[in-house]
């Protein structure tokens, strides 16, 4: 019985850890998902590794163990990568900005996110999947009055900006080949201090080779914008996903020292974090934190400050 039950927790342990090893031989859109994991999945092998080991002392369970352990402070080591120095408290923030995915069917709740996007003191809103704010556009634009998607620009409402002040050249871009209109891109100056905002609204990382097509056209798109630059939004995957990890190391971008985990809802801190603000040099994350009500979507929003180095 002990020889069994030892051989389940090693086969099983196995498995995780050949999908999760595959990512540095492969980026195959099917184990996209698992490798947003790869953190998770490890400390999941360790723990099933020591199990095994309490069942049975053998050499095997002691190598998973290791395996184990190796995969989860690399994926420790891959999402510090990125992180940018942290910035003074005292230092004022230049904006502030709130990035939010509130599901496109939520309509019940569109009031309370208006509610909350009036009340935030955002100086910049990124909504995706914003059909549920479309009634509720006449009481937002009086506290911004500047905006581009849900009919301006776009026939559709998927992505919505809003600004309390004027977006410079707004454009609509198409990301990859399966969806339309899901990058806009302007220019905001602050104060004099003009800064690129990008609001994209990502693939499904499973979904065939579309994920991967879309982070190459912000591969291209990235390096056609001079100075400071923040790109936000919903990317359907991690920091640890190949491709994302590809962006961030060729377009230069950095991010805060703990991402905040928006997906699964009900995982909340042990979830991963799939919305993402990146920022590009001399723009800077001050902070990033999680709004804490998902307002009944299924991801939660991000509020950040943003400073500009001299």
């Amino acid at each position: 019985m002990r020889d069994t039950i030892f051989c389940v927790f090693s086969v099983l342990t196995t498995l995780v850890l050949a999908i999760v090893s595959l990512r540095y031989f492969t980026d195959f859109y099917l184990l996209s998902f698992f490798y947003s994991f790869q953190v998770h999945l490890a400390v999941a092998g360790a723990v099933a590794s020591v199990a095994a080991l309490l069942v049975k002392r053998h050499w095997y369970a002691l190598l998973t163990l290791a395996v184990s352990v190796v995969l989860a402070v690399h994926g420790v080591v891959m999402m510090r990568e990125f992180v940018e120095p942290a910035v003074e408290e005292s230092r004022p923030a230049l904006f502030r900005l709130m990035s939010f995915n509130i599901e496109n069917d939520n309509f019940a709740n569109g009031p309370d996110i208006a509610d909350m996007v009036i009340a935030s003191g955002a100086d910049v809103v990124s909504i995706l999947e914003a059909e549920p704010l479309l009634s509720e556009l006449p009481r937002l634009l009086k506290i911004y009055p500047y905006y581009i998607g849900c009919g301006v620009g776009m026939e559709q409402c998927d992505t919505l900006v809003l600004s309390k002040r004027p977006l410079i050249e707004p454009r609509i871009r198409n990301l990859g080949l399966l969806w339309r209109n899901r990058l806009t891109i302007s220019t905001i100056d602050f104060d004099g201090q003009k800064i690129n905002f990008l609001a994209a609204h990502l693939t499904k990382p499973y979904y065939d080779e579309f994920h991967g097509l879309e982070i190459e056209d912000l591969a291209e798109i990235i390096p056609s914008l001079s100075g400071p630059l923040v790109l936000a939004g919903d990317f359907n995957t991690s920091i640890l996903a190949p491709d994302v990890q590809y962006l961030m190391r060729s377009q230069g971008l950095g991010t805060v020292s703990l991402e905040p985990a928006t997906w699964p809802i009900r995982a909340g801190a042990f979830g991963i974090p799939i919305d993402h603000i990146f920022t590009r040099a001399p723009l800077r994350l001050k902070s990033a934190r999680r709004i804490e009500n998902g307002f009944g979507s299924n991801h939660f929003g991000l509020m950040a400050e943003f400073v500009v180095n001299p």
